[in-house]
């Protein structure tokens, strides 16, 4: 077999891969299987780097010999498992026959000739299934008249090749040209007849037919009862994963041409705005331009005019005789006269340069109206936009944003009216609905200013009462020691005695707000003032 597969090392491509070494890529020369069911060649084996190494103790392989054994575990190159080598190498491991038979039937299936085994000179025409070797017609005859090999099977190579599958017999490899028939049950290993009558003479041996169903059987109960439904599954999920996988794949793309499509039309979007304000500054720059262009022919016209009035004058008082001066007095003077001198005020002045901007930490809000309110009653505070000095920007312009919210009922908010001043400061009016407390929220440019939100109190409107004041409690209440406001409400007053002498008069003033029963209101804190006649009697001042 070492000349056959030699032979197909260079140059031939091979069609059947299960007949190539994934290792050494070429056909398999002695393949064993490591214990994860991958199949490579003895030599390929060897060549693989140890993963770890370790010391054992005891018999190995059904061996009887005691002593340390160092096992070597490797990476299968295929799927990465670690694998344990036998202490003998890899010649311990398994063959795999299948992998000569398809070796074999590569050959077969080849179009060059193949040469004899035996002779290696003329070619072969037959093989031998028990000896597994090539033979020529004059092999193939003394091949048969040998004693050894007169009853080994013989086919045509022809015959091979028309069949397409080889019925190749397992031989002993410690008897030469011995089948494997018989199978040992206690070593659990296949075995010849020369090996049952020495090695295995003690155990129970039975022909191969009839243990292949147990042992087949159990094989195919783990294959079909476990391996086959994970299979399955393994594949139901591997497809789920791909699917999934494409699905992602599709879900980044899509996202991806979302944020291009994004990007570009934001771009459009920025240049084309880019665009309009480069346009809109040309047209302000030609508007400028040209009213400057106006604002400097009239000064350049102005100037030549007042200068050469000024010219004549001087020339005329520094070089004329008092004559000269008097007769050209009259167009002197009126000409002097209708020229503009100095009101420069006068001219069209066009173009402003703001150097200001508005800084939102400097600005104020001023007026009692941004704390306090009355209901029913308009309040107002005012607005005043300050530069990063502090200093009034004295232009208006600006976009200002006041909104009145109550605090407690959100559905309620004030209706505010902001009044561009055009001097850097914006009245604000609004009118107050409801009772409590609300949120001024003052923003300039969609940013709050400092400060902001401010807190409005509104309060019940005030009501005004007309009232009298009493020179004391006891006089206005008819002889008792004491008297309210039919309102309660009670205002200061002083503490100056009427001047009347009855009994039990305390002496202290009482300001009645009304007189008689009012309406519950809250009393304004009006200044009262005391007055007793100098007779004693009881004056009253209405406020």
């Amino acid at each position: 077999m070492s000349k056959l597969s030699s032979g197909h090392r260079n140059g031939v491509s091979v069609v059947n891969p299960r007949a190539v070494c994934s290792g050494c890529k070429r056909l398999y020369r002695d393949p064993k299987i490591l214990p994860c069911l991958h199949t490579f060649c003895s030599d390929c084996i060897g060549l693989l780097e140890p993963f770890s190494v370790s010391s054992r103790k005891g018999p190995e392989n059904g061996e009887a010999a005691e002593g340390h054994r160092t096992a070597v575990t490797v990476l299968c190159p295929d799927c990465d498992c670690e694998v344990d080598i036998p202490a003998s190498g890899p010649g311990g491991l398994s063959t795999d026959h299948l992998a000569l038979d398809e070796v074999f039937l590569e050959t077969l299936a080849t179009d060059g000739p193949l040469g004899c085994d035996l002779c290696g000179e003329g070619g072969a025409e037959s093989r031998c299934d028990v000896c597994c070797v090539n033979l020529c017609a004059f092999c193939c005859q003394a091949h048969r008249r040998q004693k050894r090999t007169a009853s080994h099977s013989v086919q045509r190579l022809e015959e091979l090749k028309s069949g397409g599958r080889l019925r190749r017999p397992i031989l002993c490899s410690l008897h030469p040209g011995q089948e494997l028939r018989l199978f040992c049950q206690p070593c659990d290993v296949p075995v010849c007849l020369e090996c049952a009558a020495t090695l295995h003479r003690d155990h129970r041996c039975c022909p191969a037919r009839d243990a292949i169903h147990h042992h087949g059987g159990r094989i195919r109960e783990l294959v079909a009862a476990r391996l086959r439904p994970r299979v399955e599954r393994l594949k139901d999920a591997l497809q789920k994963v791909d699917v999934s996988q494409e699905a992602l794949q599709a879900r980044v793309d899509a996202t991806a041409n979302e944020v291009r499509a994004f990007a570009r039309a934001y771009a459009s979007a920025v240049e084309a705005h880019c665009l309009s304000l480069l346009h809109r500054l040309e047209e302000l720059r030609v508007q400028r331009r040209n009213q400057l262009h106006l604002q400097r022919a009239q000064l350049q016209q102005a100037l030549l005019d007042v200068g050469g009035g000024v010219e004549f004058a001087e020339r005329l008082l520094s070089c004329g005789s008092d004559s000269e001066i008097l007769s050209a007095k009259g167009v002197t003077l009126r000409r002097l006269t209708s020229l503009p001198a100095g009101e420069v005020e006068g001219y069209p002045l066009v173009g402003v340069v703001n150097s200001k901007t508005v800084d939102l930490s400097k600005c104020t809000v001023e007026g009692e109206g941004l704390q306090r309110g009355v209901q029913g009653q308009r309040g107002h505070f005012t607005l005043v936009c300050r530069d990063s000095a502090g200093e009034q920007v004295e232009r208006g312009g600006e976009h200002v944003l006041v909104s009145v919210v109550h605090k407690e009922s959100k559905n309620c908010t004030l209706e505010t009216t902001v009044a561009d001043n055009s001097d850097g400061s914006y009245s604000v009016t609004y009118t107050p609905a409801e009772l409590g407390d609300y949120s001024v929220r003052v923003c300039v440019r969609a940013q709050h200013v400092k400060g902001s939100p401010f807190l409005l109190h509104v309060t019940r409107k005030l009501r005004r009462h007309g009232g009298t004041f009493h020179c004391c409690s006891f006089c206005s209440s008819g002889g008792a020691k004491e008297a309210r406001c039919g309102c309660t409400g009670t205002m200061p007053g002083g503490f100056k005695g009427c001047g009347h002498s009855h009994k039990g008069h305390p002496g202290k003033p009482h300001w009645s707000c009304c007189g008689s029963t009012a309406e519950q209101s809250e009393c304004l804190p009006l200044s009262v003032l005391a007055a007793v006649s100098p007779r004693g009697h009881l004056r009253t001042v209405e406020l």
